[in-house]
């Protein structure tokens, strides 16, 4: 998934964009960095690690200037580690400028391809360079009867031209020695939110991060958009305009991946989350003979809240999360991700001794997370184990930025509802539907990728 920062016009933007990052450190856990200028030179730091642990004390001082964007890294298309990590620092023929992308071209293996053939030498393995490269030998591109700014013919039609040739999912921020530039792709797969305080601006892959730094949330990037921001002030375009495209933002970003307390999408999470659950006890409410629903933490918390009031049944905190551990879902290698489980999740023997549980989770995508939890919950005393979850099954493979490459990792693609409730060993499995997650959301399913759920993609996948 990955999170990105930026700050422009701002005292100490590298600590501002240091804060951000460890904000959105959920976003990504395997490498961090920014890069900074002070309008005369660029400073760049990117280390494996998060936030806290990576960018020293030392390393921020090194960061000058009053613009900065960071990255928190979470790999898709590339090697995992940190050769890989953001931001890349590129000096080209259309001058120096450092970028972040969070998102997955799904075009760029052609691109790349057609690029070597020119000549053009890869440093990196991430879908990201493409951007640097594209821009390089751009010649530059400008619809028609689209206005530039004075200030912004030297440089956007080369980045409008690299835009056009990309496909797939790109939420961007493009760092130059006299101005911060973002742009989001014309579906709008994921978030990108503009902040600010006074006459600094700030830009994130969620509104929580804006909080950290004392900035108000002002608005969303639209799908297509490219906002320049810089000494003058802030300019919007839309380049794609002529040739728009359906509105496809990622669903699983509600059900998962962005933190609660964010505003995403044109709504809040926590809302989004707890609408979820309420259509979840609709649907599966009357099929059940629990006495207590118990969230998975913290991802089930809030769908748990929804559900427990829309069904009249007691939550109670069966589980306890060690806060000190990380995600599971987003650790590259499955053992890590079982020793994950194992040192994150206790249960809680009063709630479950002798009772009949059921478990609420915000998905369930390999099937090994909830295999452990409901063999921890018949330990500790519960008669019967009944696993709800608060999304439809995962059954296809996400080619936008989530790393689910295969169908055959996926659990709700190799076996039937009976082979996944076997597997895991529950008393019963219910899933939310498709309708119901549609109904939790605004707009409806026009506005949203459900591909991951559906199989219905929104470009061609190379």
């Amino acid at each position: 998934m990955c999170g990105i920062f930026g700050a422009f016009n701002v005292e100490k933007a590298a600590l501002h964009t240091y804060w951000g990052l460890y904000t959105l450190q959920h976003r990504g856990q395997e490498s961090a960095g920014i890069c900074s200028t002070d309008g005369k030179e660029f400073y760049i730091v990117k280390k494996q690690g998060l936030v806290l642990e990576a960018l020293k004390k030392e390393d921020l001082e090194k960061l000058k200037g009053a613009a900065a964007i960071g990255h928190v890294r979470y790999s898709t298309a590339g090697d995992i580690g940190g050769t890989n990590a953001q931001p890349i620092l590129a000096k080209t023929s259309k001058g120096t400028f450092a970028l972040v992308h969070n998102g997955n071209l799904t075009n760029y293996r052609i691109l790349k391809k057609e690029l070597a053939s020119k000549g053009v030498v890869f440093k990196y393995t991430s879908d990201s360079e493409v951007f640097v490269h594209l821009i390089d030998t751009a010649k530059g591109w400008v619809p028609e009867n689209l206005q530039l700014h004075p200030r912004d013919k030297e440089f956007l039609p080369y980045l409008f031209e690299a835009l056009k040739q990309v496909e797939g999912a790109y939420s961007i921020l493009l760092l130059l020695k006299d101005r911060l530039i973002a742009a989001r792709d014309p579906h709008g797969f994921r978030p990108l939110e503009i902040g600010r305080n006074g006459d600094s601006w700030f830009f994130a892959s969620e509104s929580v991060a804006f909080d950290i730094v004392g900035a108000e949330f002002k608005r969303e990037l639209q799908p297509g958009e490219v906002v320049v921001v810089d000494k003058e002030g802030i300019r919007s375009y839309f380049p794609f305009r002529n040739n728009p495209a359906r509105r496809a933002e990622c669903i699983f970003e509600f059900i998962y991946f962005a933190r609660p307390d964010s505003y995403i999408f044109g709504d809040w999470v926590y809302e989004v989350r707890k609408r979820l659950g309420r259509e979840l006890a609709k649907e599966v409410a009357g099929k059940l003979k629990v006495d207590v629903v118990v969230p998975v933490p913290d991802s089930g918390i809030v769908p748990t809240l929804g559900f427990s009031e829309e069904s009249g049944i007691p939550m109670e905190l069966g589980l306890i999360r060690n806060h000190y551990v990380g995600r599971s879902f987003i650790e590259p290698t499955q053992e890590l991700r079982d020793l994950k489980v194992l040192m994150k999740l206790s249960p809680v023997k009063p709630v479950l001794k002798g009772k009949r549980v059921a478990i609420i989770d915000d998905s369930l995508v390999r099937g090994t997370t909830s295999r452990r939890i409901v063999k921890m919950l018949r330990k500790a005393g519960a008669k019967e184990v009944h696993v709800l979850i608060a999304s439809p099954p995962v059954r296809f493979p996400c080619y936008y930025g989530i790393d689910i490459p295969t169908k055959e990792e996926l659990i709700a693609n190799q076996l039937d509802l009976e082979g996944i409730k076997n597997h895991i060993g529950a008393d019963s499995l219910h899933y939310l539907s498709v309708e119901g997650m549609i109904k939790a959301v605004k707009g409806g399913k026009s506005n949203y990728c459900t591909a991951c759920f559906t199989g219905d993609y929104l470009t061609d996948v190379f």
